[in-house]
């Protein structure tokens, strides 16, 4: 039994099976996922988990190359916007809402969070650790 970390075990599963350059999304309640894309959906109601909270939870296991956020975020929400920067200390790529939105299909998984804040999505591309 796990103590620590990503207790969820789907999502922990797909943590330790990325591959380097593997795209891992966690997604606000709102965006649409491809069908073919699997889903952790994690969203229990409004803003549980939030995801911040995931995203920490998140990190703390994947070893992160790149993150890729909307650039809506930086200016609908900045506040989140910069905590984000905080958590993520990986070289990070601004794109349109629709754009990020085209890319959910080539990712290895979404995972859905209770958070209800506009754009509050990232892609995390997955590195090695060594």
């Amino acid at each position: 039994m796990k103590k620590q970390g990503v207790l969820h075990g789907e999502l922990s599963r797909f943590i330790a099976t990325l591959g380097h350059g593997q795209t891992l999304v966690i997604a606000d309640y709102g965006l649409p996922v491809p069908a073919q894309v699997p889903l952790v959906d994690l969203a229990v109601s409004r803003g549980v988990p939030s995801f911040l909270d995931v995203l920490d939870a998140v990190l703390s296991e994947l070893s992160v190359e790149k993150i890729t956020l909307a650039k809506e975020l930086e200016r609908e929400h900045p506040d989140l916007f910069d905590r984000i920067q905080q958590l993520a200390a990986a070289p990070r790529e601004l794109i349109g809402h629709d754009v990020l939105k085209e890319r959910l299909a080539s990712a290895a998984v979404i995972v859905r969070t209770g958070e209800w804040t506009s754009y509050a999505n990232i892609i995390l591309k997955s590195s090695v650790v060594f």
